[in-house]
């Protein structure tokens, strides 16, 4: 696809750093490392090195991470002098897009702040993720999305901890609305200041009505909440109005229409396209932001990481064009070549990820021909593996016997796509509630009789749990 709308930030002349300073890039560092023993910690040492080293090819960045990571424990141990490092290869190409208004340039790699790092006790890994944070700003990442409920209420106030110490021109800021939580205008107000105060800002530059379907929606306007938000932005204290969504595409494009938004946020991937389940909207969905010239940021791009481990025969096409590609670049690629793509979210939660993903966003390539068409394949492989053809969309339920019937079947046909049965066997064992499992369906055949895909729902039930506890 072509690039419309898009700005890559690189050298223009040999010798000569001619870098515009948008929000999320940072001059070059030029520090001793044993200085800044004092300050970091093994981890953040090493985002240090990012710093300096930027957007660097990534055999050299391997090579520096080590080679700092040798220092430290030299530092550390001795009190000695490190070793001087060799020049670095002054160089930078992050990809950007433009909006069309305020004069805003998102990096396309966005960062997700929901799956942070954590220690056994799940509190938030505060010295990696901090170091992960920094790593991706250093490399030019300039967008930054939490949310009140991430890490149980302690990613914004640890994400506040963080850009306290950036310039606040620097990056874009975005957090959400959890309208689960207000039963009243007031409940929305107190959370909104609460937000500012977790965060020490007094503007967000994206704010967003979190999870968004008809009927929440209809209740946040009812409530006076969406014209509140509205007279926050008139006030300075929202910068941009947006919301995520979780709906199909019937649905998406009423609540798309209903406002003015600046922006929309929704979950797009190669293999969530179709816009009959529930909670996607799919390739329609991607088509009504074009069509209404609203900005659009992905959100599960990786489908939860599951297009980031594919199994091999299912992958093989996409191998065979690019053999030293990991899969996770692929789905990423497949999204960042739709031009209304303005951000793409990924919650990095390891070194090895964000590692990766900057290598993906640096000198971005959006698809050939060739490697749309070898995606296509790959996704029709997936789909084929499917073990029961439901699509979400809930008719079935609900079930008499509380029985999650599109839940159970989303977890079965997983199993069918991608294998990974030790994940599958945790999220089947300790993650999904025995009351709503297969096994308590007694064959009522209610749930067949409005299926609009005619599926044998009673005896796939059946099946699924005994493939399932097998596991």
């Amino acid at each position: 696809m072509s690039q419309a709308g898009t700005l890559k930030c690189c050298d223009l002349a040999a010798g000569q750093q001619q870098r515009m300073q948008l929000p999320g890039t940072t001059p070059p560092v030029k520090k001793q490392l044993r200085n800044d023993r004092s300050r970091f910690g093994a981890a953040n040492m090493i985002s240090a090195v990012y710093a300096q080293s930027e957007a660097e090819g990534i055999l050299n960045r391997h090579r520096r991470i080590f080679s700092a990571f040798k220092n430290y424990v030299i530092l550390s141990s001795t009190g000695g002098a490190a070793e001087p490092l060799p020049p670095l290869p002054q160089k930078r190409a992050m990809e950007y897009r433009n909006w069309s208004k305020n004069d805003i340039r998102t990096s396309l790699l966005g960062y997700g702040c929901m799956r942070f790092p954590t220690k056994a006790d799940g509190a938030i890994d505060e010295e990696r993720a901090e170091a992960l944070l920094n790593t991706a700003k250093a490399a030019g990442v300039n967008y930054f999305d939490t949310a009140y409920p991430y890490h149980n209420g302690q990613s914004e106030p640890f994400v506040g901890r963080v850009i306290a110490r950036w310039d606040r021109s620097s990056f874009y800021l975005a957090t959400k609305m959890p309208l689960w939580n207000c039963k009243s205008l007031d409940d929305a107000k107190r959370i909104f200041e609460e937000q500012l105060q977790r965060l020490g800002v007094d503007y967000i530059d994206f704010y967003l009505l979190h999870s968004l379907h008809n009927a929440r929606y209809e209740k946040a306007k009812a409530m006076g909440l969406v014209d509140w938000l509205w007279q926050q932005k008139a006030a300075g204290r929202i910068r941009n109005f947006g919301f995520s969504c979780h709906d199909n595409s019937a649905g998406f494009e009423y609540i798309l229409r209903d406002q003015p938004w600046d922006f929309c946020q929704l979950q797009y991937n190669y293999l969530d396209r179709d816009d009959r389940a529930e909670e996607i909207s799919g390739d329609r969905g991607y088509q009504l932001t074009e069509e209404c010239g609203v900005p659009l940021i992905i959100m599960e791009p990786i489908k939860g990481g599951t297009l980031a481990s594919l199994p091999a025969d299912a992958a093989a096409p996409l191998h065979a064009l690019r053999p030293d590609a990991t899969d996770a670049s692929w789905a990423l690629r497949w999204v960042g070549s739709h031009n209304n793509v303005h951000v793409i979210l990924s919650g990095m939660s390891a070194e090895e990820q964000l590692t990766d993903n900057l290598t993906t966003f640096s000198s971005f390539q959006p698809l050939s021909p060739a490697e749309n068409a070898a995606v296509e394949s790959v996704a029709d492989e997936l789909h084929r593996r499917i073990k029961v053809g439901c699509t979400g969309c809930r008719y079935c339920m609900p079930c008499p016997m509380g029985v999650d019937i599109p839940d159970n079947f989303s977890i079965w046909n997983k199993l069918g796509m991608f294998g990974q049965k030790d994940a599958i066997r945790q999220q089947w064992t300790a993650h999904f509630p025995d009351a709503e499992k297969a096994c308590h369906c007694v064959r009522c055949g209610k749930c067949e009789a409005v299926c609009p895909q005619h599926l044998p729902i009673r005896d796939s039930l059946a099946k699924l749990q005994t493939e399932l506890d097998s596991l």
